[in-house]
């Protein structure tokens, strides 16, 4: 993580467990001529848009006190949506059992992409049941291996 994104980190976690909320993910990123500080929060039934308020709010506070960023930009603080990105070791815990979508940073059997359900997590693999027109296939993926990963919205 940056310096910046760290920072967020520190000065949100205070106001996210007593809001008994989990940070999800932060982004700090330039696009276009913008900069944008986005923060993904969630909890077991969902966030609503007052609790995306009350921590903007809050730690926009924090974050004119502490002034880590030197230049303007946008904060945004939202629920990480249907699509939640998969990061820590409980978030693929929790995702077993449901539809996911996994990028490799190399080859596992000839492939990079796996989109199926989460069958299985155990620490250091996923066991990744994937369909392959009229068959089943489960890949073996090394949780070092994973670049990126998050569920996947079936419809």
């Amino acid at each position: 993580m940056s310096k910046v994104t760290d920072t967020v980190e520190n000065l949100a976690a205070p106001i996210l467990d007593e809001m008994k909320l989990e940070l999800v993910d932060i982004e700090y990123v330039k696009e276009g001529k913008n900069w944008f500080l986005r923060l993904f929060i969630d909890k077991p039934d969902g966030v609503d848009i007052e609790e995306c308020g009350i921590v903007s709010e809050r730690l926009g506070e924090k974050l004119d006190e502490v002034d880590p960023i030197p230049h303007n930009y946008f904060l945004e603080v939202s629920s990480p949506g249907a699509e939640r990105p998969l990061k820590k070791e409980a978030d693929f815990a929790n995702a077993v059992g449901k539809q996911v979508h996994v990028k490799t940073y190399e080859p596992i059997d000839g492939e990079k992409v796996f989109e199926g359900r989460l069958t299985e997590f155990n620490g250091e693999n996923l066991l990744v049941e994937v369909k392959i027109k009229t068959r089943t296939k489960t890949f073996e993926i090394p949780i070092n291996k994973v670049a990126k990963a998050r569920l996947a919205v079936v419809f």
